[in-house]
């Protein structure tokens, strides 16, 4: 009967062990090579690696390269737009739960969507004539491998593998990370961070800090966040098996400040931290002043925290009227919020913009906000005018 418990004949905890090991190996393949080298950039790995990932993806999923690098990539393109293949916030969360695996097959055989968005992924030998051939050859594979290593015990690890990588990185990531978490950063999209230990989907739970910094290869920002694939990137990053591109920079501040080019291209490039400064030190204080003087039974004043903070995008037609209304009885608060809507045009149009004209921008919202008489205001402008690149990040 031995037979019956496969070649290594393992114990209970043996089986179990096996079968989150295979697992975590799926999700550093998707979120280490499918994820942040392929599809972002933002590290290389070694090419036997990007070897042995690509085959273990299409030996337990039947995936190609180019089509979650196509559909991960118009998802950023089109994030909470109809044209999002796999959105809660249009198509509802239960629907990306549950079906989060049939939607990303919609998309990845798309024809316009792998033209437009699958260029510079992998097309070799191998590609052509064993992956996109034979896409399910090697989940045929796999199967016979898990019954002649682990016996009939190999049909429960091969109905996990094919469960969970739909459930937790189909589902869970694109599902939950777009609606209950917690938020880094007012990106114009809903992502959220599920948790600030992301260990058990690889650290895609840290989904807005990525998709604040889409091309940086780790996705912790916060001393108390923790990204376990950032944690693997770095252990291949010493074995030399994988070179780091790019990670989320980091603000640096002058002892002079100086509203300068340098400072401009300082606040472009830490837009997101610019825009979270913004709300800890102006929005915020500024509101809680603001409530502290209102009338006890303003109650649309104290349920406006969350519309002040919001992007502008995100709220519903009901939310936009009651923040309107908010804003047009409050001076101050108005200011604020319009002031940080000015900010965000120096990086808007930055692209269309000479460097001169962004600079007198820059030099005019300083100046307004001096002269506002909102101390908040006033000394956020301060900061602002410190803003400095480091070293690595100098364009």
């Amino acid at each position: 009967m031995e037979y019956l418990y496969g070649i290594l004949n393992l114990d209970f905890w043996g089986y179990v062990i096996a079968a989150l090991i295979m697992f975590q190996v799926s999700i550093f393949a998707v979120t280490v090579y499918l994820h942040r080298d392929a599809t972002h950039r933002a590290l290389d790995l070694h090419p036997w690696l990007r070897q042995f990932f690509r085959l273990w993806i299409w030996m337990t999923s039947g995936m190609l390269t180019r089509q979650w690098v196509a559909v991960h990539r118009k998802h950023h393109a089109r994030c909470e737009t109809e044209e999002d293949p796999h959105s809660p916030q249009m198509v509802g969360l239960k629907k990306v739960l549950l079906e989060g695996a049939e939607l990303y097959k919609v998309q990845a055989s798309n024809p316009e969507t792998l033209e437009k968005y699958g260029r510079g992924c992998p097309d070799d030998w191998v590609e052509r004539n064993v992956y996109e051939r034979v896409p399910y050859g090697g989940i045929i594979i796999m199967v016979l491998l898990d019954l002649l290593l682990f016996g009939v015990p190999g049909i429960i690890i091969i109905a996990f593998q094919m469960i969970s990588m739909p459930l937790f990185a189909a589902g869970v990531i694109n599902g939950i990370g777009h609606y209950y978490g917690y938020r880094n950063f007012e990106c114009d999209d809903a992502s959220t961070n599920i948790t600030p230990l992301a260990i058990f989907v690889g650290g895609e739970e840290l989904h807005n800090n990525h998709h604040a910094f889409p091309s940086s290869a780790k996705f912790s920002v916060r001393p108390w966040e923790f990204d376990i694939g950032w944690g693997f990137i770095s252990i291949m990053k010493f074995l030399g098996l994988a070179k780091v591109r790019r990670v989320a920079p980091a603000p640096m501040f002058a002892d002079e400040p100086v509203a300068d080019l340098d400072a401009l291209r300082a606040i472009i490039v830490n837009r997101m931290h610019v825009l979270r400064n913004y709300t800890k030190t102006v929005t915020l204080p500024v509101f809680h002043k603001e409530l502290r003087g209102a009338d006890a039974g303003d109650g649309l004043l104290r349920r406006a925290r969350k519309l002040l903070i919001r992007r502008p995008t995100l709220l519903d037609e009901k939310a936009h009227a009651r923040l309107h209304e908010i804003l047009e009885n409050n001076h101050a608060l108005k200011t604020v919020v319009e002031f940080r809507e000015r900010l965000r045009d120096l990086w808007t149009g930055a692209t269309d913009v000479s460097n001169e004209k962004l600079l007198t921008q820059l030099h005019d919202w300083i100046a307004e906000a001096e002269a506002s008489g909102i101390r908040a205001l006033q000394e956020f402008a301060e900061v602002l005018k410190s803003y400095r690149l480091q070293p690595a990040l100098a364009i």
